[in-house]
């Protein structure tokens, strides 16, 4: 998240899962104990700093525009995940705060990104779920999720996992993410980030489209509402996707032995 892409115009990559922008501290781990669920009085500090600094990157700095916002507002105070494609390294992280409340948004994240300085210091300690790296801690996660669900939380999840800057596709991504909704029964919203061209700059405008809810099927087992939760956001981005139309990188794979 805090590493530019390089500075020419093509990325390459291996495969749909490389990690294309790394930290220096990748291998981050946190401890088995560490508390994930935070209510303090400098929970709420951080939180209102942070969201008056993403109200400024986000429409001020970055000029992003949303449409579909209203669709939120009938959720305002139950709990609901969010899905979204990963493919802006600041915004990703502050955005979410202007659209799905200052006090209740959540996003699950890689542990990798504890180790960011500032960020990972003084953010996600406040609102970031780590994603376990063993069974003990992913269990701890299950139960953090399900405790802030039923506190009516707002949780983003971006599946695709690794960022990839300005990418206009969607990659790939497990079902596995999608049992966070079915367990707790709650709605699903899709987050689409798409690129657009502008007349007098090489970076392009960005227009982030809110659609949903998608709810889990309660008529069928729960690995089958797991994946129909999962084709329908994974559809919902890949229509989104449609409307971008302009590349600020050109993303190319490697050829093998390349």
């Amino acid at each position: 998240m805090n590493t530019k892409p390089s500075k020419h115009d093509v990325i390459y990559y291996n495969s749909l899962t490389d990690d294309i922008v790394q930290s220096k501290q990748q291998d981050f781990t946190l401890p088995d104990n560490y508390q994930i669920i935070k209510h303090t009085p400098l929970n709420y500090l951080m939180r209102f700093l942070a969201t008056g600094f993403a109200y400024l990157f986000t429409y001020c700095g970055m000029h992003v525009k949303v449409i579909g916002r209203d669709k939120l507002s009938k959720y305002k105070n139950q709990g609901y995940f969010v899905y979204g494609n990963h493919t802006q390294m600041v915004n990703d992280v502050f955005m979410p705060l202007t659209l799905f409340g200052w006090k209740n948004y959540y996003a699950i994240a890689n542990q990798a990104n504890w180790g960011i300085p500032i960020i990972g210091k003084f953010l996600l300690p406040y609102g970031g779920l780590p994603v376990g790296k063993n069974i003990k801690q992913a269990i701890h996660l299950l139960k953090a999720v399900r405790t802030l669900t039923s506190k009516n939380a707002h949780i983003v999840i971006y599946p695709e996992a690794h960022v990839w800057p300005y990418y206009t596709e969607i990659r790939p991504f497990p079902e596995t993410s999608f049992n966070f909704p079915v367990q707790a029964n709650k709605a699903s919203f899709v987050m689409s980030t798409t690129y657009q061209k502008r007349k007098f700059s090489k970076r392009p405008k960005i227009t982030v489209y809110i659609d949903g809810p998608f709810f889990p099927d309660p008529s069928l087992p729960k690995k089958q509402q797991q994946k129909k939760l999962h084709d329908q956001v994974f559809q919902q981005l890949k229509d989104r996707s449609k409307l971008s139309d302009y590349s600020y990188y050109q993303y190319q794979q490697r050829k093998i032995g390349g």
